[in-house]
């Protein structure tokens, strides 16, 4: 959530001031960060989940970094489908938090959005939140209050919640939880941070990237066996392109559950906060390098050993076969009325950097294709879905010295032109509303935009006219520069809710409204 600078408008819930003053240096008491544990929790159990400060080697440095539970990424918490836990959660970092249970239809009281839910995590102070988990999938934890700062260092870990029946999946040798991230380093350390979050132009990109929390991630696999892994994406800003070059990838889950019909793929796109469930068959011996491959630069994530020994039992039988989910397809029979309707509401992402123009020296300066003094030299020209990403910051300077005080970024609601907090949507339980997000590539600045919606989960109908022909349950979805996505939100859970950008220094510098659901 923002800090100091948040903007509050009229009739709008006002964010808490998070204090920040972090430590400098590794404390003396700080220990070496751990890879992360599965801890399988049942139906009613308890929880002790702790944000704390640890050091970690990040290419060959020591660096401070927060952890939950000692770990980067935090333990993956295994559930059942249906089950309710209690995390008693205790802050011993260096900044005022909250835990936000990301994509879980939960209680709105353990939200952990301060100053609407609940209030800030003091140092030292705990809170206890109550988490029932009704849909099967890979979620994930992480803090909503300084995200650009705290998530940044480490602060974020999953939630795998197992299905009813077992053959919701197909057989598998091995499960894998993969949290995707990346950091910015500057002379062998992390890159500081300002009292309000900088680098909120385009984000905060990293330059190394990390799996898992590793610069060197391995995997040991024997031959023939069939890993699923359960991807998130949790850096600030940078979408990554996944893939595993020499190994045969079936894409089968996103962001909140099964999509409607299994497919080999290439490689995956996953914006901030974008989950994506796939199968891999590693069918020959040999080194399997990882990739974020973009369309500039290909970046090393990793490695899969896959040894000579031959897997005890082999899946490649299953994992050929492309299974449609007919009871997938079935739930969403009562929303297909919905599809070809006309929107009920629509919104504009865009900027306003009149804070940071002049002042700056900037004037009209062409920043990445886009005018900072209006207009977008890049939408002149039809682009590829590539070009219409940011996959790199291109202008790391500039973009430093843009703060959450001198950018606004806007979510504005077309029909009344109120933006950002002063949006005030209020539904019923059980209302499904059509909503129509376009990507302003005329605006200052436009790039690409992961919009989430808290608590809720809505369909992706159209991306720019083009219908979607496998659909799956979402809570986020990417817009990139100049496009306009169609979403179907099903408002099944009462609270008051946040939607927002999850590019952090975004939703810092304002990109976020609320709505409520009675």
């Amino acid at each position: 959530m923002p800090g100091p600078t948040a903007r509050a408008e009229s009739g709008a819930m006002s964010a808490p001031a998070v204090a920040f003053k972090p430590v400098t240096g590794i404390p003396a008491a700080a220990v070496e960060a751990t890879a992360p544990a599965v801890v399988e929790l049942k139906d009613g159990d308890t929880y002790n989940l702790t944000a704390g400060i640890v050091k970690k080697n990040l290419a060959g440095h020591e660096a401070k970094m927060l952890a939950y539970n000692g770990s980067i990424p935090g333990p993956t918490l295994k559930v059942a489908r249906g089950a309710a836990v209690t995390i008693h959660f205790t802050n011993q970092a260096d900044v005022a938090t909250t835990l936000h249970s990301h994509g879980i239809r939960l209680d709105n009281a353990f939200d952990g959005v301060p100053g609407a839910t609940q209030p800030l995590v003091g140092l030292g102070e705990s809170f206890d939140y109550k988490i029932k988990f009704p849909d099967e999938g890979i979620y994930w934890y992480h803090p909503h209050a300084r995200e650009d700062y705290a998530q940044e260092l480490g602060l974020s870990g999953n939630f795998l919640v197992t299905p009813d029946r077992p053959d919701d999946w197909s057989p598998v040798n091995q499960e894998v939880p993969l949290m995707l991230d990346d950091i910015l380093l500057q002379n062998g350390a992390v890159a500081p941070f300002g009292a309000v979050a900088d680098y909120a132009l385009m984000g905060r990109y990293g330059n190394l990237m990390l799996a898992n929390g590793s610069d060197h991630y391995t995997l040991a696999v024997k031959q023939g066996e069939v890993v699923r892994f359960y991807l998130t994406n949790a850096a600030n800003t940078r979408v990554f392109k996944f893939a595993i070059p020499g190994a045969k990838i079936k894409r089968v889950g996103g962001d909140n559950g099964r999509y409607e019909r299994e497919a080999f793929v290439d490689s995956v796109v996953l914006a901030p906060s974008e989950r994506t469930i796939i199968e891999v068959l590693f069918d020959r011996p040999g080194t399997y390098p990882m990739q974020n491959q973009t369309p500039q630069k290909t970046y090393p994530m990793g490695a899969i050993s896959v040894a000579s020994e031959k897997a005890a039992v082999s899946y490649a039988a299953q994992f050929q076969h492309l299974r449609v989910n007919q009871e997938v397809i079935d739930g969403f029979a009562k929303y297909r009325p919905y599809f070809d309707r006309p929107a009920d509401k629509s919104l504009v992402l865009g900027a306003d950097l009149a804070g940071m123009g002049g002042g700056m020296g900037m004037g009209n300066m062409t920043m990445g294709g886009g005018m900072m003094g209006g207009g977008s030299s890049r939408a002149a020209a039809p682009a590829s879905s590539d070009d219409k990403i940011e996959w790199d910051d291109a202008m790391t300077m500039m973009n430093q010295r843009a703060t959450a005080s001198s950018v606004n970024w806007r979510i504005t609601d077309q029909a009344t032109g109120k933006s950002g907090m002063a949006i005030d949507w209020k539904f019923k339980t059980g209302d499904v509303v059509k909503i129509k997000i376009f990507n302003d590539p005329a605006g200052m600045h436009p790039m690409q935009h992961p919009i989430h919606f808290h608590g809720q989960r809505f369909l992706v109908l159209t991306a720019n006219g083009v219908k979607n022909d496998n659909l799956v349950w979402k809570d986020t979805v990417l817009v990139p520069r100049g496009d306009t996505m169609e979403i179907l939100l099903a408002l099944d859970n009462p609270g008051i809710w946040m939607a927002h950008c999850h590019i952090a220094e975004h939703l810092e510098s304002g990109m976020m409204f609320n709505f409520t659901v009675n």
